[in-house]
């Protein structure tokens, strides 16, 4: 036989719900988002600059500044610092190349208890995968469409 929920039960779980949702205010949290974000490009900027001085070609050095913010990602999510600064951050720090760093290795991390096969292995590229499949996809859709405008001229 069900219960019949009372009125002042309804009116207790929903002051209960209020209690413990979270509340965000959106131009803090944009704010926020737009500070890390920032500082996380000046920081690549700045190594992209440092590599430049050091007389190595502009391309070159972006593939230098790539490699370092992935690694800075890498071992700050792996010191289990990266996380603290996500929460912060928001999408400030989950959009930019360390992020996406930070989403292969923290389920490496993660399942690494589970073996290198079915821990690291398998759990990998669970958050990063599909932006993989779907990045590659979609390059391929859009290189088909420019070689095929090229040859009828389209392009």
């Amino acid at each position: 036989m069900k219960e019949k929920v009372t009125e002042q039960e309804k009116k207790a779980y929903q002051k209960y719900v209020k209690q413990v949702t979270p509340t965000h205010s959106l131009p803090v949290e944009m704010t926020k988002a737009f500070l890390v974000g920032g500082v996380i490009c000046v920081i690549g900027q700045g190594i992209t600059n440092y590599c430049v001085n050091l007389g190595i070609e502009k391309e070159t050095a972006g593939s230098w500044c790539s490699l370092i913010l992935v690694l800075a990602a890498v071992l700050l999510t792996g010191l289990n610092i990266y996380p603290k600064i996500t929460k912060f951050g928001g999408a400030g720090a989950l959009v930019p190349i360390t992020g996406f760093a930070n989403s292969v290795a923290a389920p490496a991390i993660e399942f690494k208890k589970e073996g290198q096969i079915f821990g690291v292995g398998c759990k990998i590229f669970t958050i990063a995968g599909p932006v993989i499949l779907y990045g590659i996809f979609t390059s391929w859709v859009l290189g088909m469409i420019y070689w095929i405008g090229k040859y009828f001229g389209w392009l």
